[in-house]
Formats: C-alpha cells, structure tokens, sequence
C-alpha cells in the first residue's frame, strides 16, 4: 500500500453541502485524533465516486474508532455521515447535534425498522454525502480484534440503493480508549476508561487507516434469494484484504491488551480460515 499525500484543506473546499455544525465538529474532532496519536492514511476514494451516493464499510475495533474514521475522512477531503443507532440521535447535547448534522438513524428490531431501511435507502440514492456504516454492528469480540461475521445490513442497503460500496480497513484506535462497558450506570464502570491509554501522555499510537478498491457487486441483484449473503461477504472479505498489511506484526492477538473487551466469538474471515 502507498500513502497518499492528501490536502487537508480539500473537505473545507468542497463543504457547501455539509451542514456548517458537521464541518465544525469534524474540524475539532481532527484535533482530538492528533493528540491521541498520529493519523497514517493510505488509499483514497475515486474522484467519479465523490460526487456521487457512496456508501463506507468499516470494521469496528473500538469506542474511539469513529473519531479516527472522521478525521482519516477529512485528511482526504471528505466530509461523511454516519448511519448511527437511534440511542446516540436521542442523548442530550450530542443528540441534537448529530440529527443537525444530517445522520441517519437505524433502531435494530424495533417496529420502525422496516420504515427506517426504506429512508436510508432513498436517502443514499439521492444525497452526495458518503454513509458510513459498520457492518459489524458492534466492536469485534474476536480474540484476534478481527472483523466479527456482522449483518447483512450494509448489503441490503448497497442493494437495494444501487450505490458503489469502499471498505475502510483500521487499525490502532482500539489503543487509545479501553472497550469498558456497554452500559454505565455508575462510577466503577468508568474505571477501567480512566485507565486506557488516552490518560497516557506517554504512549501515543498509530491509527491507521486504509481505503479500498470499490467492491463488486454486480453479481448480486436486490430481493434475489442468498444474494445479500454473498454481497455482505464480498464486503467483508474486502475489509479484512485492506487489514492484513495495517497489521503485519499482529498476525493473531493485538499487542495492546484490552482487559475490558470481551473475546466471546471467532471471526470467520480472518486470514486462514
């Protein structure tokens, strides 16, 4: 993979469909990401995609990674949304914000969901603003931090919408805030964040980030029996090819231990299996 030398003033340039309070927090958000650790970005996406519906798969290895994937974005000119559970759209402060911002929202299995599904849908078929989703739908419980089986999700939605699909391989940001909890309801929950290595001023990772080859899809026909399988494969199997050479030294286990992260599942498209 080459690096790419990016001009970081390009997502300023090209803002006038982004909401005036997304360009902020992107802005302040780079900011954040520079002081946990240095931001590597190789890859990039086509000039013919960006001015076009586009949808962004990544893999999901940590509760910092968002930043990181907003600040890799706007390194190379692009300013994203992100199709975001509906607790985030509904917390005070940021609630308001994000919905400002123009993200969409997806409540899994409740009765909404069907209705929500078509508004993502023609919502991508007309905005010019890239999506980004992960198609995990949550941080891996692979041992290996490896990206879990996910959802058919992403798939459908590229389906469905007839919009090419990038991967986005990470790799780094699980270092820089500890998993903790998927709930907190008290002070012993934040803890083990108090701990993680963003309270560190002596350690400062690497966030690397890398952005793939669009995916074919063209095999794949939307409501067409066991083909949102296979497109959700191909996506990931994309996601995994763009994250073996961000890890070359990390093979098997992460090197950074994370004691809070639960390594329940094994990922079925890790390399050599």
């Amino acid at each position: 993979m080459v690096a790419l030398h990016h001009d970081e003033n390009r997502a300023t340039r090209r803002s006038g469909n982004t909401p005036a309070i997304w360009r902020a927090m992107l802005a302040i958000d780079q900011r954040v990401v520079g002081l946990a650790g240095r931001l590597r970005v190789t890859g990039d996406v086509p000039r013919e995609l960006r001015e076009r519906p586009l949808l962004m798969a990544a893999n999901h290895i940590g509760v910092f990674d968002a930043l990181v994937l907003m600040a890799a974005c706007r390194k190379i000119g692009l300013a994203p949304r992100f199709l975001l559970a509906g607790g985030l759209l509904d917390a005070p402060v940021i609630g308001p914000a994000l919905r400002a911002s123009g993200h969409l929202r997806v409540d899994r299995g409740s009765a909404s969901a069907i209705d929500q599904f078509a508004q993502a849908v023609s919502e991508l078929r007309t905005t010019r603003a890239p999506i980004i989703v992960y198609p995990e739908g949550r941080i891996s419980h692979d041992p290996g931090l490896w990206p879990e089986r996910g959802k058919t999700g992403t798939a459908r939605l590229a389906l469905a919408s007839g919009v090419p699909v990038v991967p986005i391989s990470q790799w780094g940001a699980h270092e820089a805030v500890y998993w903790g909890t998927e709930t907190v309801s008290g002070l012993g929950d934040i803890v083990p964040l108090a701990r993680s290595g963003l309270t560190s001023p002596l350690r400062r990772p690497t966030f690397r980030v890398h952005f793939g080859e669009p995916v074919d899809l063209s095999p794949y026909a939307p409501g067409r029996p066991g083909d949102a399988v296979k497109a959700h494969a191909a996506i990931m199997r994309a996601i995994t090819a763009g994250l073996v050479p961000l890890r070359p030294d990390e093979p098997d286990l992460p090197r950074f231990h994370d004691p809070t992260r639960p390594t329940d599942t094994r990922s079925p498209w890790r390399p050599g299996t």
